[in-house]
Order: C-alpha cells, then structure tokens, then sequence
C-alpha cells in the first residue's frame, strides 16, 4: 500500500480560457471544474485509477465542503478531525497550456493538531510499502514537521517503516533533506537548486547539470532523486546511476499535478518491482497525461500515451559548482 499525506488540502478550481490571460481586463471563459486536491491526494489517486492499494491522510473540518469533492474521488481516506475551511486553489489554464495559479495558504494548526495528525499517518502506515509527504505546510506546523513524521513512523515499526518520499520544496524541503534522510525526493529542477544553494551549469545539458547536483544528495542525503523538467523529461538519480528520460508529444491543457502523477507513476513501477529506468518512464508517461488533462484529473492507464520515452543513461561526471539559473 502507498499512503500519503497532505497536510494542507485544497479544492482546486480550474477555469479554462480560450486565449491567453489578459491581466487587468474581463475575460470570458470557456468552462470551470473543481477537484479535491492537495499533492498527496493528487498522488493517492492516481494510485487508486492504476487499481492499486492507497490510503489518503488529511485534515478535515467534518462541516467542510471539501469533504463532498473528497468523497467523488472514491479514494480511501484517514480524516483527521480539524477546525478551519480547507483552502481553494484557483488556476486559470489557456488554449496554450499555460497555467496560472493562486494558492491560498489553508487553516492554521495547532501543536495538538499537528500530534494528533502525526499519530494518523503512524497508525495508518503498518504494513505499508511508501509513505508519500506532500505538498506546503500548512500555517502553523513547522518547518520540520516532516522529519517529525519521518523519524515517528520508523521509530514506531523499525525495520518494517515504508519506504519515504518527499515531494515539497523551500524549508521544509531542505529540512527534511538534512534531517530525515528521505528514501526519495522528487524536486523539480528550480527546486533542486534552491536546495543545493547553488545555479545549474549551463555549459552542459540540463539533464547532466541536474544529475550532477543531485548526486550531491544521492546517497549521502536521500536514497534517490526524481527531478522532473517538465517539457524536459525527468532525470533521476540513484546510488547505481542516474538516467534521463524525454516525453512523447503531449498537448498541454493544464500542468497542475503533472508532477505529483510523475512520482506516483514512478512509486507504482517501483513497487511492481521495475528497473530504475521503467521507473522513470513509468514517471514520465505518467505525467504527460495529466497535463493532457484539464484540471487535477488523475491519470489512469488507459490514459497513458503509447509513445516512445527514450531513457539514456548519462555518464558520471564531477559536480559543477558554477553557471546560471534555468527558468
């Protein structure tokens, strides 16, 4: 089983427009949607569409209409009783696929609150293979809040603890990084510079610049780093090797959780026992469908693209500590 947390749910709304944004005037749009969203729930989802065992733990204020978009998705949930309106996202998505995305920052928490949810995320990983942390903190918990969760589920199974992922960014990201040792964390490239405090080379392939960084962080730091570059593929990193993996041709709608379906379609193939590299194509397929999808739609397999997705395998190198910032 794959259990995730978010600790900051969002009812994500979507409003698709027919041209590009105009900041400042009025727009018609061609149509919204809402979905539960909120990283890990992104990540259960996907699970759950690919008939496999997940179990979702989150906040949740029992009045809170969030719990009826929660429940549409049909994934099994933890809810973890919470005072507070859970936040709502809004993203506004052209013809073009570019998205634009105002994030709103959630219901406080409480020490209590935060013990009582990491006491949930501990009863509800027994037996479990991964534990997916993702997404913000929500307001109140600290920035090593995960490492708080981290080191409360291994010292509660030991040997038997799932396997840990980490899919955030910022503090709690270099936190966890420093403190837990992650078994995974799946940064994207921006991400995995604000980590390593340092720019990418730009005199080599991105893909090789950011393998070169993360093998900083592998395995000294965290057992492996999926690095997703958008357009660009992803990039991960192992104590055996790092790989690269290009895309087949997608028409963007929307790249909201593009990224939490490339880490739950790696967590799938990993734990059907796959090489590390149908674990990135795994990834990479399954994040190209869901920006094929408007909204937060969870990919399933029949959403998958049949196309290539070439992996190669880079070659080690020494760490460049100089060069420029990709955008």
């Amino acid at each position: 089983m794959i259990v995730t947390l978010t600790t900051n749910p969002s009812l994500d709304r979507t409003i698709a427009l027919g041209e590009p944004l105009r900041v400042g005037e009025v727009q018609a749009a061609l149509g919204a949607r809402e979905d539960a969203g909120g990283k890990g729930i992104n990540v259960a989802r996907v699970v759950a569409a690919a008939s496999r065992p997940t179990l979702a733990v989150l906040p949740l204020d029992a009045a809170d209409p969030f719990a009826v978009a929660l429940a549409a998705t049909g994934i099994p949930a933890r809810i973890v009783p919470h005072d507070g309106a859970t936040r709502a996202n809004v993203t506004i998505a052209d013809e073009a696929g570019t998205t634009t995305k105002l994030n709103l920052p959630g219901a406080a928490f409480t020490e209590a609150d935060a013990a009582a949810l990491t006491a949930a995320v501990v009863a509800a990983t027994q037996g479990a293979s991964w534990l997916v942390l993702a997404g913000s903190l929500a307001p109140g918990l600290p920035d090593d809040y995960y490492v708080t969760v981290i080191e409360a589920v291994r010292s509660a199974w030991g040997a038997a603890a799932p396997r840990i992922a980490v899919d955030t960014s910022g503090p709690a990201l270099a936190a966890a990084v420093a403190s837990g040792h992650p078994d995974l964390v799946k940064p994207n490239d921006e991400e995995l510079v604000e980590l390593a405090g340092r720019d990418l080379d730009t005199t080599v392939a991105l893909a090789d610049a950011v393998a070169a960084i993360a093998a900083d962080l592998v395995p000294a730091r965290v057992g492996a780093a999926l690095v997703t570059l958008g357009g660009d593929g992803a990039v991960l990193v192992t104590d055996g090797g790092s790989w690269h993996g290009t895309p087949p041709p997608t028409r963007v709608r929307s790249t909201v959780g593009a990224g939490d379906s490339s880490l739950a379609g790696y967590l799938l193939a990993e734990t059907a026992g796959a090489a590390p590299e149908e674990r990135l194509r795994s990834g990479i397929r399954y994040g190209s469908a869901a920006a094929a999808l408007p909204g937060t739609q969870p990919p399933t397999p029949n959403d998958l693209s049949t196309g290539e997705v070439p992996v190669r395998r880079l070659l080690q190198q020494d760490n460049p500590t100089t060069g420029g910032h990709r955008d």
